[in-house]
């Protein structure tokens, strides 16, 4: 049962939900949160059903000497009676002044914390329902990725990106960081003359207006109210290429002829999407590709999704980044995980959505091959994993590996197939609709299905195990497994390649990125040193410029002590950020004790300054 916090019910006259961005309309009303106990926030100080923010709007300078943001925070906030104050989250931020909207400095303190969630921050706000907070974020902030000119693909011009995804947002911005507090927000950016600012909202100024001592104003704005980490930021040196009518892309200008051909389809994506659950309620579809250093394959931030320079291999077979990224504008954007425990309700969602996409556009032998893949990435997860990292529903950020995405996936593909995909379809986009703009739980999910579409048939409920799926750990017997043809003919390779045969008879000169994976991926983990020179030699592996294929292929080859690949690994790891594509090597060297472990240390010692501090925090950990 959903209910609403006492702050929220005083909204006695909020209006229905705003599915339609206008440049005129006024912003959403306040998005309702969840009260009920599997919505509470564990990785969240705040206490929202005391007071909670309802609007943000930043006025920071980005100083990249000093690698800050440094600036003022407005909230505006909603209390219910007799509130006294409100707390915030706060990781590392230095606070410089609290005041209420008439410049009266209010009472606050920070209190103990936690290295990885930060600290709470208190503020005495009285009858205060607008509060200013003038701050400084610190240089090693875990959301912020200060890039140098030599870390740029230009090479001229410094960079910085934002990447608040789960709770980073918390150490730029001082406000309740918990994705089942929906704001809406504002900012004005002020940058170098020479440096273009671009964020996760309408762009008011989009060529920046001029100031003093040389630089740009950007100003944004967010009417929708959204979870605090899709507000996003990068600066740097930017062009941009128009796709269609409502779609482009930015990128630094020696890059963005590279990319922007692959890109030519998101037109038709968002088409196909909205043909399927409704109304892309944003505006604008744009992009943004990032330096190396970024650590995800994308980024879902509302009007410019963020993506990774990796995808990027000449043939548009990883072009599914970006249907993921695009279907999360209704799994994740629209309709929000409340907390981290149920971050299923985003992924797996989104990438079961991503895969009907891919199908309407490109066929569905190139979604069954996608789907085939994630079920290789499910079975690893599940063999690997610790039973109680396989629940769907568990402890926040505990599901192990992918299984958010292909655990989730394959259970609404169950679904999908015991009722029909037509049922199904019309099911997935009156959920959109009722749930948009608002956060949502497993237990919020299965009550909506439950009324909606298995409605009181007790022989469909039994075949759908809908609670084993979200509460139990593993794979229920029902899961459905998309097999694809493309990768049946893979498979007769890797047979052969088992049985011995020479590498140089396996046809491979047309394979794409996802052959490649699941060859490499189903050899024999166990190789001689002959057989991998021969793989290496008659397959190019180590100079392969597919990062898919060399993060692969040197899994295998380092997880068996194979020391020609080490010139490969060390001229890859410090050159590419993407955690996917990183984390497996290193893992590999990791394993290997005395003779891998130096070898990753030494090149994650070179690597380290150029990483993203989310990776930096990852590979810490895995080496320590």
């Amino acid at each position: 049962m959903k209910k609403l916090t006492l702050a929220a019910l005083l909204l006695l006259s909020a209006a229905p939900l705003i599915t339609a961005p206008s440049t005129a309309a006024p912003r959403d009303p306040v998005a309702p949160i969840l009260t009920t106990p599997e919505a509470r926030d564990v990785l969240s100080y705040a206490r929202p059903e005391i007071a909670r923010v309802t609007h943000v709007e930043l006025d920071l300078v980005a100083d990249f000497a000093a690698k800050e943001m440094r600036g003022t925070a407005t909230l505006d906030l909603l209390a219910a009676p007799g509130a006294r104050e409100i707390v915030l989250d706060d990781k590392g931020l230095v606070i410089e002044r609290i005041a209420d909207a008439r410049g009266k400095p209010l009472p606050w303190k920070v209190g103990a914390g936690e290295d990885y969630k930060g600290a709470p921050l208190t503020v005495t706000i009285g009858a205060a329902r607008k509060i200013v907070i003038t701050y400084r974020s610190k240089p090693d902030a875990s959301a912020l990725g200060w890039m140098a000119p030599a870390l740029t693909a230009g090479k001229k011009k410094p960079f910085l990106f934002s990447q608040g995804q789960a709770i980073e947002t918390r150490s730029w911005i001082p406000t309740q960081d918990s994705p089942g507090i929906r704001q809406t927000w504002a900012a004005t950016i002020t940058v170098p003359g020479d440096l273009m600012a671009v964020m996760s909202g309408e762009r008011l100024t989009p060529k920046g207006v001029a100031v003093a001592g040389g630089r740009k104003r950007f100003s944004f704005r967010m009417d929708h109210a959204v979870p605090p980490y899709l507000i996003s930021l990068a600066v740097g040196d930017l062009a941009f290429k128009p796709l269609g009518p409502r779609t482009g892309v930015y990128a630094e200008p020696v890059t963005l002829a590279k990319v922007a051909p692959e890109l030519d389809d998101t037109e038709r994506m968002v088409t196909a999407a909205e043909g399927l659950y409704g109304p892309y309620r944003w505006g604008r579809y744009d992009m943004l590709v990032l330096p190396p250093s970024f650590p995800y394959g994308g980024m879902e931030n509302p009007t410019l999704t963020f993506l990774t320079p990796t995808m990027f291999t000449g043939d548009k077979a990883n072009v599914d980044v970006v249907a993921h990224e695009l279907a999360h504008s209704w799994s994740g954007n629209l309709v929000t995980n409340a907390t981290w425990s149920d971050s299923w309700l985003n992924e797996g969602f989104t990438t079961y959505f991503e895969n009907r996409i891919d199908a309407i556009v490109y066929g569905e032998e190139r979604a069954a091959v996608l789907a085939d893949l994630s079920w290789d990435d499910l079975q690893r997860d599940l063999k690997e994993a610790a039973p109680s990292a396989t629940r769907l529903h568990g402890g926040p950020e505990e599901l192990s590996g992918q299984l958010a995405y292909t655990k989730g996936s394959t259970f609404l593909r169950t679904i999908e197939r015991t009722v029909g995909r037509p049922r199904f379809d019309a099911y997935l986009k009156g959920y959109f609709d009722r749930h948009a703009f608002q956060p949502q739980t497993t237990a919020g999910f299965l009550q909506d299905i439950r009324a909606n579409l298995i409605k009181g048939d007790a022989a469909l409920e039994a075949k759908l195990q809908l609670d084993r799926w979200s509460y139990e750990a593993g794979l229920p017997d029902n899961a459905v497994h998309v097999s694809s043809a493309t990768l049946a003919e893979v498979d007769k390779a890797i047979a052969a390649a088992k049985a011995g045969a020479p590498i140089a008879s396996i046809a491979f000169a047309k394979w794409g990125t996802q052959e490649w994976q699941r060859f490499l991926n189903g050899l024999p983990r166990t190789l001689p040193a002959a057989r991998l020179a021969e793989l290496d030699a008659t397959m190019k592996l180590s100079a392969s410029p597919n990062a898919y294929v060399r993060s692969a292929w040197l899994e295998l080859a380092l997880g068996n002590r194979y020391q020609p690949a080490v010139a490969s690994a060390e001229e890859f790891l410090p050159r590419v950020g993407r955690m996917l594509l990183i984390r497996p090597v290193y893992r590999a060297l990791a394993a290997q004790g005395d003779w891998g472990m130096p070898i990753a240390r030494r090149i994650y010692a070179g690597a380290r300054p150029v990483y993203h501090p989310v990776t930096v925090a990852m590979v810490d950990k895995l080496l320590k």
